[in-house]
């Protein structure tokens, strides 16, 4: 989409935005009859707290870049709804501000479904802080899915470097894959840099986590690439997976991981094994 057609856009939905709502949803007052529906510029601009002028040429498709903050504040007086607000920021080629407006990050029950669906192959659910939100009964077994220490203990990274379990799960050398989940980690949340949790985070890590601290200056990124990993599980022994990542539509900030044996291994067998046995790891 070329930036005149996007601008175009942008002036379109904020318009047929503007004209469903009446007065009396946004809290003011009807000032008699009126000539077309829905709110005037004018208030939009008020909801917003913008200028006048300046709105009117947002609505127009003029060449203005608003900023992330002053979209936050225009989707609020248009009360619009999560994926609306989605569809704002990506109309107005902004990236779209997750801590000023924190998702409800509760998994649904029908991914949940999926997820236990999904087993005897491992898979999980991560939001977009890196925390686990769900997973099924086989990556709580495979993968250990058990509280991290303190203090970020949902915290996929955080466990990566504070957790000693982990050390010894990854069969391939462990700095191997914490340097590629870290540069994954790095790319997936430059725009967070600012917000509070992200620094929480990284300042903890710095303090527990002497490779971390000696990785994080050299500022690797990384895509989401699908990988083999390597895993030596305390009572299995050796299991190779192929590791696939998927992002679900209703919500692209959050990531689907999916461990799929590798035939000629031994790992699918070892598997129906563990999950036959029911065996939970402590």
């Amino acid at each position: 989409m070329n930036d005149e057609r996007r601008r175009q856009d942008l002036a379109d939905f904020l318009r047929t935005r503007r004209m469903r709502l009446s007065p009396e949803q946004v809290g003011l007052i009807n000032a008699g009859r009126r000539r077309t529906p829905g709110l005037r510029r004018e208030e939009v601009a008020q909801l917003a707290n913008v200028g006048i002028s300046w709105y009117t040429q947002l609505e127009q498709g003029r060449d203005i870049r608003p900023s992330g903050e002053v979209l936050e504040s225009i989707a609020d007086g248009l009360q619009l709804t999560p994926e609306e607000r989605r569809h704002l920021f990506l109309l107005a080629d902004q990236p779209l501000s997750i801590e000023s407006h924190p998702a409800d990050e509760e998994v649904s029950p029908t991914l949940r479904c999926v997820l236990e669906a999904l087993n005897p192959l491992p898979a999980y659910i991560i939001g977009h802080r890196w925390d686990y939100l769900a997973w099924n009964t086989a990556a709580e077994h495979i993968l250990l899915l058990i509280p991290s220490p303190p203090p970020h203990e949902k915290n996929a990274v955080w466990r990566m470097f504070a957790s000693p379990q982990i050390r010894h799960l990854y069969s391939p050398p462990w700095e191997e894959i914490a340097q590629r989940v870290l540069a994954e980690f790095r790319a997936d949340t430059a725009h967070c840099t600012d917000e509070a949790w992200f620094k929480e985070l990284v300042t903890d890590l710095q303090r527990i986590s002497p490779e971390f601290r000696a990785w994080w200056p050299r500022h690797d990124v990384g895509g989401k690439i699908d990988a083999l990993k390597g895993l030596t599980h305390p009572v299995m022994g050796s299991m190779m997976f192929e590791h696939t990542t998927l992002q679900a539509p209703a919500r692209p900030d959050w990531k689907l991981m999916i461990y799929t044996p590798v035939p000629g291994t031994g790992t699918r067998e070892k598997l129906q094994q563990l999950m036959e046995q029911g065996v939970a790891m402590a």
